[in-house]
């Protein structure tokens, strides 16, 4: 949505730890996929070094770091096995960032929105619908269709220019959970909250809000970081 003719303000957000509140999820189907590879991962060193990250990227880390490097084939297949088992965990519905639906829908009215995440398309698009915010985010852009997941900013510029296109000027504020996350913000341009979501008491840093979530908070308090970034027809 403009504000004033001249300027596009987007809403860009990430999905899980941001909409349904599923990391503990990720973090089993992937501590149990590697398990059954005898790697072992535990929830710190989850948190440290995969958190934020596409599937792929997960996988292909993990067994790099265990001296057995994998091909594409290979990631894709054991990917498809997460996928399967974090579908079948979370088949009798998710739990929601508190306070979701009533932000992301008051937000529509002042910006649009988008979804950007390293999560499947699929998974996204059940999650908003539980959430009951399919209506309000107008684009995704999923783990399908970038080739460089965050830290780097190509999924965000991919969802600028489908909500904007040629917009002379465009604002931009990020939700995220994760410290790639917040580079990818970062290397944007973009103002990013950071929900601790995934990081519980943990220590975050370099945000320009942090939030335990959207309980008591209003889209209002996002205008002060909606900073200008570069045009997607010229990203």
């Amino acid at each position: 949505m403009n504000d004033g003719g001249a300027v596009a303000d987007v809403l860009l957000l990430d999905y899980n730890g941001v909409v349904v509140d599923d990391e503990p999820i990720h973090f089993a189907a992937l501590h149990d996929l590697l398990a059954v590879e005898r790697i072992a991962l535990d929830e710190a060193d989850y948190c440290a070094h995969f958190l934020g990250f596409d599937d792929r990227t997960c996988i292909r880390e993990a067994f790099q770091r265990a001296g057995r490097p994998l091909g594409p084939e290979q990631v894709r297949s054991l990917a498809a096995r997460k996928a399967h088992w974090y579908a079948e965990s979370t088949r009798t519905g998710l739990p929601l960032v508190p306070g979701v639906r009533r932000f992301v829908r008051e937000a529509a009215a002042m910006a649009s929105i988008a979804v950007v995440s390293g999560a499947l398309r699929e998974e996204i698009r059940a999650g908003l619908a539980q959430a009951g915010i399919a209506e309000s985010v107008t684009c995704i852009v999923s783990a399908e269709d970038v080739a460089h997941g965050k830290p780097d900013p190509e999924g965000h510029r991919l969802a600028i220019a489908a909500l904007v296109g040629r917009s002379p000027a465009v604002r931009a504020v990020v939700v995220e959970d994760s410290r790639p996350g917040l580079a990818a913000a970062r290397a944007l341009g973009a103002g990013c909250v950071m929900l601790t979501t995934a990081f519980g008491g943990r220590e975050v840093t370099g945000a320009d809000l942090v939030w335990d979530s959207f309980e008591g908070h209003a889209p209002g308090e996002l205008k002060p970081f909606m900073r200008e970034v570069e045009p997607a027809a010229r990203a």
